[in-house]
């Protein structure tokens, strides 16, 4: 068999995209200007949201809403053990304390039924991540909030407008999913993007916050914190102070510097004008792959039925009986006929960062289960037919030298 390399998630870009870039630089503005606040406003327009902010990286999105929102020492955020870092470094920066949550039994969401048990009187935040692209049983997580709400106590006026605890997506996976008719951004009560390389929208580098609007919060006073946040606390942006006589700024607080170049945006401009191709690709892919695999000894998980429509960010196939050795020999065998594989994730209480904070993996055995036989394929818009066949042969090829079959 002729080895084909294929590399796991390269940036889908076109001479759209370089053109772009070009006028931008060009035009003589390159940092936050024009075509970022462009990019808000047509993000917003997608997802159905009066207001976003661009930033440069989910990251920081989801590090100034806990700061929006007053989180800090003395309070906890519950996060999944199920996810990447970025998903609950962000509570240590604010200095808060994480609460992590096991995976439900044979899955990657969080266990609902466990949730109430870990909200007191201390918890702020819920971070929900939607994994691969798959929003979460959000409905699930507002009952276990609605159910404590009587031990809330608000830090600032922005947690006492919503009486409750505040429910923020990680989702870093999801941009252009859909649950019951919602894009994922107007079901939280705050979502984060990240328009990372590997990511199905790119600006490279990149992310995003959004907001339900209610009637209890005002949009233009939490995008005016954000800016401020993002902008080393600054009164004015560049765009602004650099109008003819328009220099005076004042400086609020010692805050952050973690604002979307237009640069950065021209790229996401283009990316969301053939977003709705990329992702219909992207599904067509998922579907060779279930069909592929529907009478192998493996789980997948469901990108798309009635209820949902996943962004289909990644590709997860988990094997039926095998552990983490017999798993990476798998992974070895398709880097050998030139497919790159990766695994998402290693649960947090693996990692040294949070073992030292006193996490086990002991107390997380579903998220363990979850992630020892688990392996991501490739999945991403610039694959060809050709190339998905190619993978489904290798895999099962793989299955079949790993004696898995």
């Amino acid at each position: 068999m002729e080895i084909k390399e294929i590399p796991f998630s390269p940036p889908d870009m076109s001479l759209l995209e370089v053109e772009e870039v070009k006028e931008a630089i060009l035009s003589g503005w390159i940092t936050t200007g024009p075509r970022t606040k462009e990019f808000e406003r047509r993000i917003s327009e997608y997802v159905g949201t009066n207001k976003t902010v661009c930033l440069n990286s989910a990251t920081a999105a989801m590090e100034l809403t806990l700061h929006v929102l007053g989180v800090g020492p003395g309070d906890e955020v519950i996060v999944p053990a199920y996810t990447y870092t970025a998903s609950c470094s962000v509570i240590c920066h604010v200095g808060a304390t994480p609460v992590m949550i096991d995976c439900a039994q044979n899955s990657f969401e969080m266990d609902y039924n466990k949730l109430s048990h870990l909200i007191t009187e201390k918890t702020k935040v819920i971070i929900a991540v939607d994994l691969a692209g798959i929003i979460c049983d959000y409905s699930k997580i507002y009952k276990a909030v609605e159910e404590k709400k009587s031990l809330f106590k608000p830090n600032n006026d922005i947690q006492k407008s919503f009486g409750r605890v505040v429910l923020m997506a990680d989702c870093a996976h999801g941009f252009g999913a859909t649950q019951n008719g919602l894009y994922a951004g107007s079901i939280a009560d705050f979502t984060c993007y990240s328009f990372h390389a590997v990511k199905n929208l790119t600006t490279a580098e990149g992310g995003a916050v959004t907001w339900k609007a209610t009637q209890d919060i005002d949009d233009e006073e939490i995008y005016k914190q954000y800016q401020l946040l993002s902008l080393h606390g600054q009164t004015k942006d560049a765009l602004h102070k650099n109008q003819l006589g328009a220099w005076e700024y004042d400086i609020v607080s010692p805050a952050y510097k973690c604002n979307m170049t237009d640069i950065m945006a021209a790229i996401g401009l283009v990316q969301l004008d053939r977003y709705e191709e990329m992702l219909k690709w992207r599904h067509e892919i998922i579907s060779r792959y279930d069909e592929a695999f529907k009478d192998l000894p493996v789980r997948v998980l469901n990108h798309h039925n009635d209820n949902h429509i996943s962004s289909g960010h990644l590709y997860f196939i988990r094997i039926n009986g095998i552990n983490e050795e017999k798993r990476n020999e798998i992974i070895i065998k398709m880097a050998e006929k030139g497919i790159a594989c990766n695994v998402h994730y290693k649960p947090l209480p693996m990692m040294s960062a949070y073992k030292n904070r006193g996490f086990d993996i002991k107390d997380y055995p579903h998220a363990y289960h979850q992630y020892e036989n688990q392996i991501t394929l490739p999945l991403y818009s610039k694959l060809t037919i050709e190339d998905v066949e190619y993978i489904i042969r290798c895999f099962k090829k793989s299955l079949e030298e790993c004696k898995c079959c």
